[in-house]
């Protein structure tokens, strides 16, 4: 079970370890620290600088075991390098009972209201992030031990719900990890699909699944194309938040293959041993929507999301083969590999029937976004430069890390097809992300603001935790989404 984030004014004395945090400045004022009763002489030998993330241990006499957490420089203390320090100190604690969190006091003392609370928010969010453990399928998932993390706050009680609100926030991208960490052979389209009708049920959510027929019916033919050469049936969910007085209406689509081998264009080892990642993109819209009535939304959500694997089955789509999307447009398949944009064509026609004020969608979709950007930031494509910046502005806040990148008209030429409307590949190879964006800007048109997110190098880590993140599944956009419905201004169409 994870611990329990709690927040408080003051810590209670019954605490196994306290995170106290620490400036650079302050790790360098040797009389300072002498003055409350930290060993200078032990920190030095340890290297403790206070640069961000960096910990060290003091045993306390007759009181809790401080753990030191670097903050970084006092004037860059904020939001975000909270979230970090509150995710590295509770990563340490996960051996202890009850741990306490004072990260809040490096705060300067003439921090605006606003930025105290988003503070508060992150460290909310760090605590739970840092507990985060995938142990579904471990035989003795009970090494660790903790169950309470207090955080002290002064302030009113808009901070100290601000911090239970992050965990809030915290949970549902956990719940988007555990999506993305289940094997792909456990988290079937139909598995998946039940998973968005649970939270449906528990958030009192509108929800629509639909079938194989209703799939065939709805003439969604790039779902079913790549639905061909498995065994698992197909999936495409609807799910609804519908407020009182909602302020405009926002679709989120999410790209949902529930593992990808590439089809006939079969992946090799090294890029198929982590597709079960390649859901990624529709795990962040469910995790959004688990936590919608946490945040309290005040927009209409609308949810769009479908699911298959993409298997090499006796039927599966041939390179060559010619698929009909939803909106009509033809498209001729001449890599298998290349099937999220397939789905999301699909997805994103339909969400654009519903007339929303906007749709961003979210997908792993290309190799090329980490080449461009590496593997902590993704890829944004816009047909709107307005809602493009609300995007921006929402990531930023939530601490979810992306970059622009531009959708050139004269790049389109790269998609024309000699035998449809238009390819799933481009003629050339370079550029892959922005011809990705280039064929899914085809089904959502000029009449709606529309951001896309590539998520392929960000969804996934292979390297080691690092403060807030861990190895495995990120849950990468749920924070982002949560923050962008929670700000939600229906943007006025403006082109670029």
């Amino acid at each position: 079970m994870p611990p329990v984030i709690e927040s408080i004014r003051d810590l209670p004395d019954d605490l196994d370890l306290v995170g106290v945090p620490v400036t650079e400045e302050a790790a360098g004022d040797a009389e300072a620290l002498d003055e409350v009763g930290l060993p200078v002489a032990l920190l030095a030998a340890q290297g403790f600088a206070g640069k961000l993330g960096q910990t060290a241990l003091v045993a306390g006499e007759g009181a809790p075991t401080q753990l030191l957490v670097g903050v970084g420089p006092e004037a860059a203390v904020g939001p975000d390098q909270l979230r970090r320090a509150a995710g590295v100190a509770v990563r340490h604690g996960v051996r202890v009972a009850r741990m306490g969190l004072r990260l809040l006091d490096s705060l300067p003392p003439d921090t605006d209201a606003a930025t105290r609370t988003r503070a508060a928010r992150a460290v909310g969010e760090g605590a739970r992030l840092g507990a985060y453990r995938f142990t579904e399928f471990r035989s003795d998932p009970s090494a660790e031990v903790l169950e309470v993390v207090v955080v002290a706050a002064r302030g009113g009680a808009r901070v100290l719900a601000a911090i239970e609100q992050g965990a809030q926030i915290a949970e549902a991208q956990c719940l988007a990890r555990d999506l993305v960490n289940t094997p792909g052979g456990t988290l079937t389209p139909a598995a998946l699909a039940q998973v968005a009708v649970e939270i449906a049920e528990r958030e009192s959510l509108q929800i629509t699944v639909l079938g194989p027929d209703e799939i065939a019916a709805a003439g969604m033919g790039g779902l079913l194309g790549v639905n061909r050469g498995s065994e698992q049936e197909p999936r495409f969910v609807q799910i609804a938040y519908e407020p009182a007085n909602p302020r405009g209406t926002l679709a989120l689509v999410g790209k949902g293959i529930t593992f990808d081998s590439g089809g006939l264009t079969i992946k090799p080892y090294e890029g198929m041993v982590t597709m079960k990642m390649d859901m990624g993109g529709a795990a962040a819209v469910l995790g959004a929507f688990s936590a919608l009535n946490a945040i309290g939304a005040r927009c209409r959500v609308l949810g769009y999301l479908p699911l298959t694997d993409n298997m090499t089955g006796g039927d599966a789509t041939r390179p060559g083969d010619v698929l009909q999307m939803r909106n009509g447009t033809t498209v001729e398949v001449l890599n298998t590999d290349a099937e999220g944009r397939l789905i999301l064509a699909d997805a994103l026609s339909l969400a654009v029937e519903e007339q929303p004020d906007a749709i961003i969608d979210l997908a792993t979709l290309t190799g090329a976004v980490e080449t461009a950007l590496g593997n902590r930031i993704a890829g944004l494509l816009s047909n709107d430069d307005v809602w493009s910046e609300q995007v921006e502005a929402a990531a930023g806040s939530a601490g979810e890390r992306l970059w622009r990148l531009p959708l050139p008209e004269d790049y389109r030429p790269r998609l024309e097809s000699d035998v449809a409307d238009l390819r799933n590949i481009p003629t050339s190879r370079d550029g892959g992300t922005i011809t990705a964006a280039l064929f899914l800007s085809n089904f959502v048109g000029d009449d709606v603001a529309w951001a896309h997110l590539d998520i392929a190098a960000t969804a996934w880590r292979n390297d080691s935790d690092d403060g807030e993140w861990t190895k495995g599944a990120t849950g990468y956009g749920v924070r982002l989404l949560l923050e962008l419905i929670r700000t939600f201004r229906a943007p006025r169409r403006v082109r670029r």
